[in-house]
């Protein structure tokens, strides 16, 4: 099984649509070692921008390229380029809906080794909720590029989640779009609802309910916004109850979206696996934070035969 990091794909995507696509520029913040920005950097130097340790200015330059007719694709680590910069995107990116793709790395549990300042677990929260944004987290590197290919085929903002370490591609016989969930395992007596590279443990997940006799439906919601409501409520109605499951805080990310969605079409019970209300550890591996929090296949595993109780 072939492996990779997304953040990979992304670079190679990046050199690769720059030989297409001339008003492609990527500015980082003197992260592109690490996000992969660098491969870009390689090929096309004149149309690649290090702001330095600076993400203010990262996404002001970047909204100022933008303005002048330029597709710009900014990178940094996921806690900086949402945090320290939010004010940056929300006044000058989102606001004039510009075509700026704030494309991170390093998000969730996979920047574990850098501790808990680094451990992005607010970002999809704080992108959400901005207008005009579309959130965007790949559950793979093959995913990755196609999600790319859309983002470059349209107009406006959008924020990108991806990881540091590698990861296998998901058979995934479906054509990606935007705003589009995909069923990558049908089941009955329950769904599990996932993103990011939590889709592979839930598949896994998955397999071991059907060990049990519980058929578990599967749901990749790679774009968190705008949300797929149409899949969700079908899920509802048809399983009952649902999980959702996602290296971020449960309030805000996903579970938060699909537990709005539901509340106002069909009421079901939701269990949120997630991070609750707690920052991210050092000294622990991406597996031992995934463990501490309930997001192994395991623990996902036991909290769906849970909530089917409660349907």
């Amino acid at each position: 099984m072939s492996m990779k990091a997304t953040r990979v794909a992304y670079g190679e995507w990046l050199a690769s649509a720059g030989e297409k696509h001339p008003e492609i520029v990527v500015v980082d913040a003197d992260l592109s070692a690490s996000t992969m920005t660098s491969l870009f950097r390689e090929r096309h130097p004149e149309r690649f921008f290090n702001v330095g340790a600076a993400e203010q200015n990262l996404v002001s330059f970047s909204a100022g390229l933008a303005h002048g007719g330029k597709r710009v694709f900014t990178s940094s680590f996921a806690i900086f380029e949402t945090g320290r910069a939010w004010d940056q995107v929300r006044n000058l990116v989102a606001h004039d809906k510009l075509d700026v793709a704030l494309v991170a790395s390093h998000g969730g549990f996979s920047c574990a080794a850098d501790g808990a300042s680094h451990q992005a677990l607010e970002d999809i929260a704080l992108m959400r909720v901005i207008p005009n944004m579309r959130v965007v987290v790949p559950c793979d590197p093959e995913e990755t590029v196609h999600a790319l290919d859309a983002i470059m085929a349209s107009r406006g903002p959008v924020y990108m989640r991806l990881r540091r370490e590698k990861e296998p591609a998901l058979e995934k016989p479906y054509e990606f779009m935007l705003g589009r969930g995909e069923v990558m395992r049908e089941g009955d007596d329950l769904t599990i609802v996932a993103t990011g590279m939590l889709v592979l443990s839930s598949l896994k997940a998955a397999e071991a309910l059907m060990r049990k006799g519980i058929s578990a439906r599967v749901i990749n919601v790679h774009t968190i916004k705008p949300l797929d409501s149409g899949i969700l409520v079908r899920a509802a109605r048809e399983t009952g109850a649902l999980v959702t499951v996602e290296e971020h805080q449960v309030t805000g990310g996903l579970g938060g979206a699909v537990c709005e969605t539901l509340s106002g079409a069909h009421p079901a019970p939701v269990h949120r696996l997630g991070v609750r209300d707690a920052f991210g550890q050092s000294s622990r591996t991406m597996d031992e934070l995934l463990d501490l929090h309930g997001l192994t296949p395991e623990k996902i595993a036991a909290s769906a035969e849970n909530v089917i109780k409660k349907r």
